[in-house]
Parts: structure tokens; C-alpha cells; sequence
């Protein structure tokens, strides 16, 4: 017969545990307590180091890294705007982490988001389809004293009731500004499409009616275009496709875009970073807002999607694969590399004279570092370009705030409206002195 006995001895805590079988004794004194708390300390140092890397605590907070030419134009751009050149500091427990930024934003996008009113306009398009876009009137005069007008365009499949455009929007409008927001062709969930296709990576088509009814509308105004994530690439494109298209523009702010959809289709079936990850969910998303208009798509005879691609997409589980099967076949893209290098703005963003502020974030899970070379050396060899590289921030994040609870304004949108009014000075102030001389 076996046995275990497990007792404790007086004050002493002496466990012991006696095993008899065949007439031999084995005793655990006092070390067994003490290896249990060894044990319960390695875990605990164990998942506060886990907890330390993951959120990136041990990364030090600091101004953004700046790269910029040596000109009238950039100096007082850095001057006039003092949230470039100081310390952007997010939120202590989670902020350094681009990852918790990232899902925030996708999940939260703001807090305590206001709720512009505006007006919702409808475009009818030469190929049938039908752009919209919502329109808000300033609150209030700019600084300036001119008509000036926001001209923005959302990231992929958003629009302007997503929670970061709208508390972007109101805080510009309280500035002073008009806005404009694009609604991507396809992403309202209660706008049916007219024509047999969507938004795609670098279509301006919708942005430029929007632009062309703003300037007609409002002889007046002055424009400052905005892009962010997607809608950074299809503004840069925009701009620099056609010389015309900068006629009345002040500048153009870019935040959080790759610059080359070809190569950063390699980087997003990577691991690193969990991209594949995210390049998985944000198919899934896509795959929700094609379906959503399924039929229209089937039931338009001009239509290049067939059961036959909506079978690929079902199958999809990334945004190359519905890229290839569905999105390139809108424009009649014979393949997807043709697709990735017609569509992206790194062929056009050269061309564009003015001023141009290009913002990322180094620890953006969605942006490999590699595609920030193009903003980089684009930076180091126009003088009308800024490129403003943070150390945190993720894609879309840059929340602030003390230690746990974010801002309701991030960094993202108090630097834009910052940058752009610093711009609407000096132009001013060029007027008044071209017009002195005169």
C-alpha cells in the first residue's frame, strides 16, 4: 500500500511529505515554499517583461525627425510651427506601442467624437457613376480673414461619418476652414453604385469632381488638400498628374501612406509587424463592402465582374488577391503589376510644387520603413517638401494624453491644421509684399 502525508509543524512552516513503501522515508523541508515563490517570481518578472517589450516601455519619447531643404520656406514653416520640432509624447502605458495605436484607431478612431453638420452633394461622372461628397461650412473666420477650403480625402472603404474624420473636420472648421470630405465610390453603406465599379488605390477621378465643383462654387477660396493612408496617395496623384491640378492650392498634407503600392504589396504578406495579419482583416473588410453591393455589381451588363470573380473573392484572405480578381478589372488593368504601378503616386509626387508635408510614423505595422525612402529622398531633393518621420504613432494613431486616457485631439490633427495655417500666413504675407512692390 501507498500513501502521501503532507503536514505542517508549529510556527516553524515546516512542510513535510513522507512516502512509505517498502520501509524507505522521504522528507521536503523548508526549501519547498521557497522554490514555490522562486517559481512565482520568475513568472511575474517573466510577464513584465512581456508586458514591457510589447508595449515598447522602455522607448524614449522625441521630437519628430525632420527632413527638409535649407529655405526661406522651411525655416519658417519650423518656426511657425512648434509641434514639428517638439517632443510628441503619447500616452504612457500603451501610446508607444504602434500596434495599440493602430487598433485603436481602427476600432475607436476617436473619443468623445463631435458630429459636424453638413451637406451631402451628389456628382454624376462622365462613365455614369455617381461621386459624393459632404460639404462643411467653416465656424468662424480664419486667421488669415481668406475663404479657404479643406479638400479631403479618407483612407480605404472610409468616408466622412468615420469617428476621425469627423473630429478632424470639426476642429478645422472651428479654424476657420471649409471641408470637404471624399466619400470613397462604394464605401456608404446606403449610397447604391450607378456604374459598374468602386473606389480603387489611385483613382482621381472622384476627388477631382469634388475639387473642380469646390473651385466653381466658391470662385474664391483657396485650397488646402489633405490625404490620409489611401487617400495620401490619391492626392499626391492628383496633384501631380496634370499642373492644372495645383491651380489654387495652398499646400497638400499627406499622413501615413506607402508611396509604392507595388512594393508594399511584398512587404504586406510578411509576418514582420503582423502585417499579414492586418493585410488579412482589412480583406476581410474589402470583401464586406464589394459584397454589400453585389448585385448592382452582377446586374450591370458593361460590368467586368463576373460569379466567377466574386467565387476569388470569397476565397481571398488578402487585399492582393481581391486586388487581382476584382479591383483592377474596374479600370481594365491586364494584370496586378500594372495595376500597383499606374495607380500609385510614386511616378507622380515629384511633380508637385507646393508646399508638401509628408507625415509617418516608424512603428506604423502597416507601413514597412523601406517605403518611407521615397518620402525621404523626395524631402532631401525638393525644397517645397517637409518630411516629418515620429517615432510613434502607428497608422492613423498619434494619440496623446497622460498615462492612460487619450486626447480627443491627436497630434495628427492639431499638426495638420497647425502646418496649414502657418502656410496661409507666409502666402499671405507674400501677397502683401508683391502687392507693395507693385
Amino acid at each position: 500500500m501507498k500513501y502521501f502525508l503532507l503536514a505542517a509543524s508549529g510556527s516553524t512552516h515546516t512542510y513535510k511529505m513522507t512516502t512509505t513503501e517498502g520501509g524507505y522515508v522521504h522528507t521536503f523541508g523548508p526549501e519547498l515554499p521557497a522554490m514555490f515563490d522562486g517559481v512565482k517570481l520568475a513568472a511575474v518578472a517573466t510577464i513584465l517583461y512581456i508586458i514591457v517589450r510589447c508595449l515598447n516601455l522602455k522607448s524614449p519619447t522625441a521630437p519628430p525627425e525632420i527632413i527638409y531643404q535649407d529655405t526661406l520656406l522651411s525655416h519658417y514653416l519650423l518656426k511657425t510651427c512648434p509641434m514639428l520640432t517638439k517632443e510628441y509624447i503619447p500616452p504612457l502605458l500603451w501610446g508607444k506601442s504602434g500596434h495599440i495605436q493602430t487598433v485603436l484607431y481602427g476600432k475607436m478612431g476617436r473619443v468623445k467624437t463631435p458630429t459636424p453638420c453638413g451637406v451631402r452633394m451628389f456628382l454624376p461622372m462622365q462613365d455614369g457613376a455617381t461621386a459624393t461628397f459632404d460639404l462643411f461650412e467653416a465656424i468662424g473666420a480664419h486667421t488669415t480673414g481668406d475663404d479657404i477650403t479643406m479638400v479631403i480625402c479618407p483612407g480605404i472603404g472610409n468616408h466622412s461619418e468615420k469617428n476621425y474624420i469627423r473630429t478632424f473636420v470639426d476642429y478645422s472648421q472651428r479654424q476657420g476652414y471649409r471641408c470637404a470630405v471624399l466619400n470613397h465610390l462604394g464605401a456608404l453603406p446606403n449610397v447604391e453604385l450607378t456604374s459598374p465599379r468602386m473606389f480603387t488605390y489611385g483613382c482621381t477621378w472622384e476627388f477631382g469632381a469634388m475639387v473642380d465643383y469646390i473651385k466653381r462654387t466658391f470662385p474664391q477660396t483657396l485650397l488646402v488638400v489633405v490625404g490620409f493612408s489611401l487617400g495620401g496617395n490619391i492626392v499626391c496623384k492628383f496633384l501631380g498628374e496634370n499642373q492644372s491640378n495645383q491651380d489654387r492650392v495652398l499646400c497638400c498634407v499627406s499622413v501615413c501612406q506607402g508611396y509604392s503600392a507595388l512594393r508594399a504589396q511584398e512587404t504586406f504578406l510578411q509576418w514582420d509587424q503582423c502585417r499579414r495579419l492586418y493585410n488579412f482583416m482589412l480583406a476581410e473588410n474589402m470583401k464586406k463592402i464589394i459584397l454589400s453591393h453585389r448585385d448592382s455589381l452582377l446586374a450591370m451588363q458593361c460590368s467586368n465582374i463576373g460569379d466567377g470573380e466574386l467565387n476569388r473573392l470569397y476565397a481571398a484572405t488578402s487585399l492582393m488577391q481581391i486586388d487581382d480578381s476584382i479591383m483592377r478589372k474596374f479600370h481594365g488593368y491586364d494584370s496586378l503589376r500594372e495595376y500597383y504601378e499606374k495607380e500609385s503616386c510614386v511616378h507622380y509626387i515629384h511633380k508637385i510644387t507646393v508646399p508638401l508635408l509628408l507625415l509617418n510614423s516608424l512603428d506604423d505595422p502597416l507601413v514597412h520603413p523601406s517605403l518611407l525612402a521615397v518620402a525621404r529622398t523626395l524631402a532631401e531633393k525638393m525644397p517645397n517638401v517637409v518630411f516629418a518621420l515620429t517615432q510613434h504613432g502607428g497608422h492613423m494613431g498619434f494619440f496623446e494624453g497622460a498615462v492612460l486616457f487619450p486626447q480627443p485631439l491627436t497630434w495628427m490633427d492639431k499638426v495638420i491644421v497647425e502646418y496649414t495655417n502657418a502656410v496661409c500666413r507666409w502666402e499671405k504675407k507674400q501677397s502683401v509684399c508683391q502687392s507693395s512692390s507693385e
